[in-house]
């Protein structure tokens, strides 16, 4: 093992690493380095039952006494600056230098932003808890939000926002809702829910002309008609945090670029989470994802990769997000559309609010998507897992439990 082991990110990635080190009782080689203030926490929470309650705290992957007990080191509220390859050293906001024999990356995200806004008074963004105890300020005071964004975030605050009895509007420029991460079946599922539920959602819509005054954004232009703005909340997306690996001359394309390993263009550095770009073994391409799973996963090959004892990141993606009476869970990967060979079959639930989408290219079996179908989403990562492609009609058919396709 590495003698001194400095990660850099205070996510659900940093959280998982420091946790498999600390099994294998190497607690005491590590050195947490946080931008946050705050011990890793867990983020999904925030757009949700955060949001709901004035009393709710983020809830901690593991208590500071944790880390005490297993000799981590924490530099919290410091952010890392600038890395040396040659010296293997870190030097942070403080002043203090680290020195390291091998450096993990485990920076995450941040939310894509747009400048015109920045700094106004009922503009929000959502991926810190210092951002969720503002924008749980301005919810409380506001009649009306406007979700800039039909994605996973955008989504889950405009459902949180509307069950505390907001008005909302979600604008989206796509033609669909959730177009990068789920099939136009699911999308269109999703759009009719939300606007059954009384939600505001416009697809393909154009944005212009922001009004500002003083400190508050006043209207936004929509399909050339000024909207009037209560409340905005930007959900357009994120970008890796890659500055610091850049400035290291480590390879990045949207992300920093890792092999199998997890290990970087310097095989003393590695790098974990959404940060990283990396090859899909059983796809064959590169995918950067945004999901804790996927954070999770690739801390349990570094800490293969640490231990000596490598291992190739191998897992099934899977995901899942909670929207009011919606919770949706996908696993595997929706095939792009135009895909040859691709084809959908529906497998009905338990009621007419629960069913999966069963995604073929060919006859493998690619992706599951569920709604309200919790034990189908189970069984359907158990069968991509063991890399199990039932017959379509078979999948389809709520007669024949999932489970027993594995047998």
């Amino acid at each position: 093992m590495p003698s001194n082991i400095v990660i850099i990110g205070g996510g659900h990635a940093a959280a998982q690493l420091c946790a498999g080190l600390a099994e294998a009782g190497q607690g005491a080689r590590i050195h947490l380095v946080c931008e946050e203030a705050a011990i890793p926490y867990h983020r999904p929470p925030l757009s949700k039952t955060f949001l709901k309650s004035p009393d709710e705290t983020p809830q901690l992957h593991r208590p500071e006494a944790w880390y005490a007990e297993n000799g981590i080191s924490l530099h919290l509220g410091d952010a890392a600056l600038a890395i040396d390859r040659a010296a293997r050293t870190v030097t942070l906001r403080s002043g203090a230098v680290l020195g390291w024999e091998r450096l993990v990356l485990a920076t995450g995200t941040r939310a894509r932003r747009i400048s015109a806004l920045d700094g106004l008074e009922n503009v929000a963004l959502l991926r810190a808890a210092d951002e969720a105890v503002r924008l749980r300020a301005r919810l409380a005071a506001a009649r009306h939000v406007t979700v800039l964004g039909g994605g996973f975030i955008g989504l889950e605050v405009a459902a949180t926002a509307l069950a505390l009895g907001k008005q909302v509007l979600v604008l989206e420029s796509a033609p669909r809702l959730l177009s990068r991460a789920v099939s136009p079946e699911l999308s269109a599922h999703v759009l009719s829910t939300h606007r059954a539920a009384g939600m505001d959602v416009r697809v393909g819509v154009r944005t212009g002309v922001l009004q500002v005054d003083g400190s508050h954004l006043t209207a936004i232009e929509v399909d050339g008609q000024p909207q009037p703005v209560d409340l905005l909340l930007l959900g357009i997306g994120a970008v890796p945090e890659v500055a610091l690996a850049q400035a290291a001359g480590l390879e990045c394309a949207d992300g920093i670029v890792v092999d199998a390993f997890m290990q970087t263009s310097d095989e003393a550095i590695l790098a974990v989470g959404d940060c990283t770009r990396f090859p899909d073994q059983r796809g064959g391409t590169a995918l950067r994802l945004e999901s804790v799973q996927n954070a999770n996963d690739q801390a349990r090959t570094a800490v293969a990769t640490l231990s000596g004892a490598p291992r190739p990141h191998d897992a099934v993606p899977w995901f899942w997000s909670d929207q009011g009476g919606l919770r949706l869970q996908m696993a595997g990967l929706v095939p792009a559309p135009g895909t040859a060979g691709a084809s959908t079959v529906r497998r009905p639930g338990a009621s007419a609010a629960s069913f999966s989408l069963m995604h073929y290219v060919d006859a493998q079996l690619r992706c599951v998507e569920s709604v309200n179908a919790p034990l189908d989403h189970m069984m359907s990562r158990k069968l991509l897992e063991a890399g199990r492609s039932p017959e379509p009609a078979v999948a389809a058919d709520p007669a024949v439990p999932l489970k027993s396709l594995l047998a």
